[in-house]
């Protein structure tokens, strides 16, 4: 009776070696992006922005900022759980 709970379906994510090798093709793609920095010729506007890896720690920042600001905002203008009842 109980044959369908006891078999439950397995998915490929389920696997922790899966999972690893999304992590390390992540690496290795995100490796390759930054390595490509080196290979172009940028058409800045200001002298930072030639440096190596500028805009993946620009957006890396700016990303990690408007957490840190959404934390905050949250706290200033939250409400308690019951406030329409």
């Amino acid at each position: 009776m109980n044959y369908q709970m006891d078999k439950e379906k397995k998915y490929w994510l389920d696997e922790p070696r899966n999972i690893d090798k999304i992590c390390w093709a992540l690496y290795v793609v995100c490796a390759f992006l930054v390595l490509g920095d080196l290979f172009y010729h940028k058409h800045s506007h200001f002298p930072i922005e030639d440096w190596f890896g500028f805009y993946g720690f620009y957006g890396f920042v700016a990303c990690v900022s408007l957490v840190l600001a959404a934390k905050v905002l949250r706290k200033i203008i939250g409400r308690e759980e019951d406030y329409y009842d």
